[in-house]
């Protein structure tokens, strides 16, 4: 049997961070729904059942942490951030896709949040 693709995500991270374009989303911050998905070739930890053959979310989790804690006006500059540590600390992932959603955004709408959702191939360069 030959794996055909692989992902490792992680959905609906809930982080509170203070990104925003209004001066007062940087002071009084909001709550954000972070998801993360890679493609990367696992097929060796399949085999090995360890985890230094494969990414570990754990370490996903903490780029997102981490990246969201730095403020940013725009969530695009975000999501880019994550994808470049993510590619950073794991070479050999060939796709990153980051969803950064704000969960009340200040528009005065009814609705479930605004945000982006970036794909992002590993070009190596």
């Amino acid at each position: 049997m030959t794996l055909a693709q692989s992902h490792i995500y992680l959905h609906n991270m809930r982080l509170y961070a203070y990104h925003g374009v209004l001066p007062q989303e940087r002071v009084v911050g909001a709550e954000y729904v972070v998801s993360i998905d890679v493609v990367c070739d696992v097929s060796k930890a399949v085999q090995t059942d360890q985890v230094d053959d494969t990414v570990n979310y754990a370490v996903l989790r903490n780029i997102a942490e981490r990246e969201m804690a730095e403020p940013s006006s725009l969530l695009e500059h975000v999501a880019g951030r994550i994808a470049r540590a993510v590619s950073l600390a794991y070479p050999q992932v060939e796709e990153v896709v980051v969803d950064i959603r704000k969960v009340r955004p200040p528009y005065g709408g009814e609705d479930d949040g605004a945000g982006v959702k970036l794909q992002f191939i590993n070009s190596k360069d």
